[in-house]
């Protein structure tokens, strides 16, 4: 059943109570015991350089290319996506029970942990020059963590400098990181078998040590994606509930501030980019007592089949200081191909949140008024929008439903269904009941509306339907912000209990309910009958109330 949020009582050892770990230096504490693998004897170690400078470095390197917008473009080799199976957690008696050990949490030995760093910090080492980056995770200044990149590569120097939010030049000499991560992106395992990897590449944290090193990769998200873990799993204990989604608000109205929950490539980068609503932020966010911050200073956006007509945000947001990854380019005009996805499906660009035009900076705001679920449903049987009551929106928020999609992670070729807790399971150090809680907390302390949007498919499910139209889509999402869909009628979903809205302005009444969109009715019964199913083989992992349990789908 849901219990109250965690909580950190005070500490007495020291004489002060807890506080976050950001302001803990202040003190005098000693937070992180990662600064001494920053050193490395006899290497040049370019600091901090400015983004002109690393785009020099890079291109002189033969690290990329310049696309004709500007941007630096790159290639990650054979991993396009991130690769959970690769990720391991430090495992020490400090966390141990803090931790859901299992397939996302996987634990590996302190002795096992150091002797990867040790190779990893030797390999770095043997190089003629690295690259270091300082910056913050936090747009609110009372919970950031300080967070330091050491790379190989030019090019991941300027991903961590797009996506954190970078310190100001008098600060630099006196930095100091809470989290630090190495990435030896060039280096491989030969003995992994031996040492019981999955592969001669990994992603090792310690959460005790504040280290993350990197071995084998360069897709450069896992950079981004190890310090969200981090914020994950200190958040809660600052009072801070962490979220796996985008944020923006009403130019017109600083109340009306609305959050998009969701994985990767359902949505969240290109809903919140709307020219009437500042982004706050695409995909990391904190909500603490005082409102929504981003956790990030950038954007890393999906650029798979990416147009200017319909979403022109981003695709004005790709010039120079945004890096381009995988995506093919004309050799000889080097316009990039943006419906090429020979190279992968997962296509991405990275650039400041200050590209998109009148964000908010500092990236944060008030307290949402509206939460958006977004599902990118693969078996086509989702309503396109529901209004979720509270019990509805704590089921589908701890079974996060959506699809894999291609390229996201390694192995993906084609939507997969997927539950992924809180829209943000690989990210979760902790039980996921964990962060249910804070969302029931937060959406009961402000009288949040929530709502499920489906941006999967519709008229059929992956390979005989289409997926949903991005311009209904956004009808869908302006008509949520601007209070419309509050004052419609509704009707029931017979089998998923969902609240369907009978008009929508700018959208076809005929696309309302997935039913009638389907040629074959007793196809699509079946269909949504074993996704109801499905939804209730994942809910059992869950101790929910008999509340909770029944707003989840009926008939199966």
């Amino acid at each position: 059943m849901y219990t109250a949020p965690l909580s950190r009582t005070p500490e007495t050892s020291n004489g002060l109570e807890w506080i976050p770990p950001n302001q803990a230096r202040r003190y005098g504490m000693a937070l992180s015991a990662a600064q001494d693998m920053l050193t490395f004897e006899g290497v040049s170690l370019h600091c901090n350089l400015s983004t002109a400078r690393l785009v020099e470095e890079a291109l002189r390197r033969g690290e990329g290319v310049l696309a004709a917008n500007g941007a630096l473009a790159c290639d990650t080799g054979e991993r396009t996506g991130r690769s959970p199976n690769d990720k391991f957690l430090e495992d020490t008696p400090g966390i141990h029970d803090n931790i859901a050990w299992g397939s996302v949490n996987r634990p590996i030995t302190p002795e096992l942990f150091s002797e990867l760093e040790s190779r990893a910090h030797a390999h770095l080492s043997s190089r003629e020059e690295l690259y270091r980056f300082d910056g913050y995770a936090g747009a609110d200044e009372a919970y950031r963590l300080g967070v330091s990149v050491v790379t190989e590569e030019a090019w991941h120097a300027l991903f961590a400098s797009t996506l954190f939010i970078k310190t100001s030049p008098e600060s630099h000499a006196d930095f100091s990181p809470d989290w630090c991560i190495i990435n030896a992106c060039n280096l491989r395992i030969e003995d992994w078998e031996d040492l019981g990897l999955n592969s001669e590449a990994c992603v090792i944290q310690s959460i005790e040590q504040k280290k993350v090193i990197i071995i084998g990769i360069k897709y450069a998200g896992e950079i981004k994606k190890s310090i969200f873990y981090a914020m994950n799993y200190d958040m809660p204990e600052c009072e801070v509930f962490p979220m796996h989604c985008s944020a923006n608000v009403d130019a017109s109205d600083e109340t009306n501030v609305a959050l998009f929950f969701g994985l990767s490539g359902t949505g969240k980068t290109t809903l919140s980019a709307d020219p009437d609503r500042p982004l706050i932020g695409d995909d990391e966010h904190g909500w603490s007592n005082d409102g929504v911050f981003n956790f990030e200073g950038g954007c890393y956006a999906k650029c798979i089949h990416l147009s200017e007509e319909t979403e022109p945000q981003i695709w004005n947001a790709i010039r120079f200081g945004s890096v381009l990854e995988n995506t093919v380019l004309d050799e000889e005009t080097r316009v990039p191909d943006y419906d090429d996805g020979s190279k992968t499906e997962n296509t991405r660009v990275t650039y400041p949140v200050n590209y998109i035009p009148d964000a908010r900076i500092p990236s944060m705001g008030g307290h949402p008024k509206n939460v958006i679920f977004l599902a990118a449903d693969a078996f086509g049987v989702l309503p396109p929008v529901s209004r979720l009551s509270r019990e509805q929106a704590m089921y589908y928020f701890i079974n996060g439903y959506t699809s894999k999609l291609a390229g996201t992670e390694a192995g993906v070729t084609e939507p997969t269904p997927n539950f992924s807790p809180c829209y943000g399971g690989p990210f979760l150090p902790r039980e996921p009941m964990v962060y249910a809680d804070w969302l029931a907390r937060r959406v009961d302390e402000h009288a949040v509306d929530v709502w499920l949007l489906n941006t999967g498919w519709t008229g059929g499910a992956y390979g005989t339907g289409h997926r949903f139209s991005l311009k209904y889509t956004r009808a869908f999402v302006t008509a949520i912000l601007d209070g419309t869909l509050r004052s419609v009628d509704y009707i029931e979903d017979p089998i998923f209990g969902l609240s369907m809205p009978k008009s929508a302005p700018s959208v076809p009444s005929d696309v309302l309910h997935p039913r009638t969109t389907w040629d074959d009715k007793d196809a699509y019964d079946a269909q949504a009958r074993t996704l109801a199913g499905l939804f209730r083989e994942n809910d059992g992992k869950y101790d929910l109330t008999d509340e909770v349990r029944q707003a989840g789908p009926g008939a199966t």
